[in-house]
């Protein structure tokens, strides 16, 4: 008598499984898909995801980098190299053509923060490009207000979201339904946290910028964040440079992501060190998230992600 051989899915492989039925599911149904990609670690996920959902055959949908002027030049680096090896295509929609449009008045000059400015360039390049559809690589363990968003983010005809019109989303069946002007936002690691996102790093082999990882850098403390000295950020006032051993657990802008005194030097090391943690990687690092209680939330019915 033959015996059945049981098999069952690791927790990793649930979420990859969860993942590549979503971006199948948006290019079954829905026209014209774009992935957002920044080069930061949860759109570098998404962006492998995606090769596997398709591979053999390539992504077939480009990829979209909203470009504030303000990047880590590591990232836009490696956001190069990235879509270079996959022979993607590559849209960028660039702030400063809004500024220099009038469309968006920059706060502060040219070194000013530029975090805000870029909803009404992600609106540009999705019209622009008549996306129907636009991966992002948000979660919903990062912040409150992407707690309330469901994989499939109806967005109307001015890019708002209305979180009290959400669809529902029972057995993992998606309505992706949207009329002329209108576009759905995907989130297939919506179900993801940090550590799974490390964890699945770590299991893949997925390279990184070098900024995820420890390293020696110059930093200045301020608002209770380590900030990078670059062309960017500057020492003010009484505050003193000083040599820090770091690494980034997000990453935006230059102008407004802190880093975190860290000797973790590879995935393994990472995993073990966002384990113990116990506030998230916005909440502890991104002054941007921090200019009121429902700052998050307001962005996103404004048509930020």
């Amino acid at each position: 008598m033959s015996s059945a051989v049981g098999y069952e899915l690791t927790h990793l492989d649930r979420l990859e499984s969860e993942a590549v039925h979503i971006f199948r599911e948006v290019a079954a149904t829905i026209e014209k898909p774009g992935l957002l990609f920044s080069g930061g670690k949860d759109s570098v996920v998404m962006l492998h995801l995606a090769v596997k959902a398709f591979w053999p055959a390539p992504v077939p949908f480009p990829v979209m980098h909203v470009d504030t002027g303000q990047n880590f030049d590591e990232v836009i680096e490696f956001r190069d190299r990235t879509v270079e090896r996959y022979g993607l295509r590559l849209v960028v929609a660039k702030v400063q053509d809004d500024i220099d449009a009038g469309r968006v008045v920059e706060e502060g000059g040219p070194l000013g923060p530029r975090n805000k400015l870029q909803t009404v360039t992600l609106l540009r390049g999705i019209n622009e490009n008549r996306f129907g559809a636009v991966f992002g690589g948000a979660r919903r363990d990062e912040e409150k207000a992407r707690a309330k968003e469901r994989v499939f983010s109806f967005r109307d005809e001015f890019g708002q979201w209305d979180p009290r019109n959400q669809r529902p989303e029972l057995w993992n069946l998606y309505n992706g339904r949207h009329r002329k002007g209108e576009n759905i936002r995907v989130f297939p690691l919506s179900n993801w946290t940090e550590l799974d996102i490390w964890s699945y790093i770590e299991a893949e082999g997925i390279d990184l910028p070098d900024l995820y990882y420890a390293h020696t850098r110059e930093v200045v403390e301020r608002d209770g964040m380590l900030l990078a000295v670059n062309r960017f950020i500057s020492p003010e006032g009484t505050e003193q440079p000083f040599t820090a051993t770091v690494r980034f657990r997000t990453i935006g802008d230059a102008t407004c992501t802190g880093c975190v005194e860290s000797e973790a030097a590879s995935a393994q090391d990472v995993v073990a060190e966002v384990a113990a943690a116990r506030l998230t990687e916005r909440g502890a690092t991104r002054a941007d998230d921090r200019i009121s209680e429902a700052g998050m939330e307001d962005r996103k019915k404004e048509g930020y992600f």
